[in-house]
C-alpha cells in the first residue's frame, strides 16, 4: 500500500475542507464562507449611502479589511490544495475570486480607488458555488440543462413576440398617431413591448376607443406569454433526470461529476 506523506496528507484534508461539502468540516467551511460573502456585499452596500459612511468609515473600513484578509487566505488556500493551481486561476469562480479581493488593495496604492469597489459585489456571484454543492440544491444543474435543451424553442418565441410588436406597433402608429405620443413607428413598438409585458411606464397612452381596445388586448395577451417560456423549460426539466453529486476532481477542480464516477470525465484523475 502506498504511504502518503504528511505534506501530501495535509494538502488533502485542506482540499476536502474547501472544495467538498459531504463532510462535516467542508458544510462548516460553506457557511463560513457565505457568511462572509453576503457580509462583505451589506458592507459595499451600506458604503454607497453617503450619511451611513460619513458615521461609520471606520467601522465600514476596518470590517473590510478584515474580510478581504480572509478571502485572501481562502485564494491562497484553494491554489495550495489543488494538484493544478492554474485550472483554478484561470477558471471562472478564479477570476470572479480575484477581481473580488483585489480592489481594497488597489485602494492603498492609487488615489480615488474606490471606485473599483463595486468589483466586490461580484463576491455576490460565489454564492452559486456554495449553493451548487448543497444535494439538496443540486437541482440547478437539471435547470441549466434544461434552459440549454429549450433555448431553440426559447428563440423562436421571442422572434414571434418581436414579430407580433413591430405589427401592434405598426398598426397603433397608424391609428393614434403623432398627436397622441405615438410620433414614430420605432416608438409605437416601445409602447407595444412595455404593454405586452405588462409593464406600463404611462409615458405613452392610446386616447381613441379603438387604440385603447387594442391596448386592452395587448395586455391580456401579455399574461398569457409570459407563462409559455415557464412551460417550455419545466418540460425539458422533465427530461433531465441525471444525479450529481457535489464531488469535485482533486487535479483541475471540475464538478458536476455523477455519483457513481470514479475518475474525473476531464482529466482522468482519480476522485475521492
Amino acid at each position: 500500500m502506498e504511504n502518503k506523506s504528511p505534506k501530501n496528507d495535509w494538502k488533502e484534508k485542506l482540499y476536502e475542507v474547501i472544495y467538498e461539502a459531504d463532510t462535516k468540516s467542508g458544510k462548516l467551511f460553506d457557511v463560513i464562507l457565505l457568511i462572509a460573502i453576503l457580509a462583505s456585499v451589506l458592507l459595499v452596500m451600506l458604503e454607497s449611502v453617503v450619511s451611513f459612511d460619513e458615521k461609520y468609515h471606520a467601522f465600514l473600513n476596518i470590517s473590510e479589511w478584515i474580510i478581504t484578509i480572509l478571502f485572501s487566505l481562502e485564494y491562497i488556500l484553494r491554489i495550495i490544495s489543488i494538484k493544478k493551481p492554474f485550472k483554478y486561476v484561470f477558471s471562472f469562480y478564479g477570476i470572479i475570486d480575484l477581481l473580488s479581493t483585489i480592489p481594497k488593495y488597489l485602494s492603498l496604492v492609487f488615489i480615488g480607488s474606490h471606485h473599483f469597489a463595486a468589483f466586490r459585489a461580484l463576491r455576490l456571484l460565489r454564492v452559486f458555488r456554495i449553493l451548487k454543492l448543497a444535494r439538496y440544491i443540486g437541482a440547478s444543474n437539471t435547470l441549466m440543462k434544461a434552459l440549454k435543451a429549450s433555448k431553440a424553442k426559447i428563440f423562436v418565441f421571442i422572434f414571434f413576440i418581436i414579430i407580433i410588436c413591430i405589427i401592434l406597433g405598426t398598426v397603433m402608429y397608424m391609428i393614434e398617431g403623432a398627436e397622441n405620443g405615438f410620433t414614430s413607428i420605432p416608438r409605437s413598438v416601445y409602447w407595444a413591448i412595455v404593454t405586452l409585458t405588462t409593464v406600463g411606464f404611462g409615458d405613452i397612452a392610446p386616447q381613441t376607443p379603438i387604440g385603447q381596445l387594442i391596448a386592452s388586448v395587448i395586455m391580456i395577451l401579455g399574461y398569457g406569454i409570459i407563462a409559455i417560456p415557464t412551460g417550455i423549460v419545466t418540460s425539458e426539466m422533465g427530461k433531465t433526470t441525471i444525479d450529481l453529486n457535489t464531488q469535485s476532481c482533486p487535479t483541475c477542480a471540475v464538478e458536476k461529476h455523477r455519483d457513481n464516477a470514479e475518475f474525473c470525465y476531464n482529466c482522468g484523475g482519480k476522485l475521492n
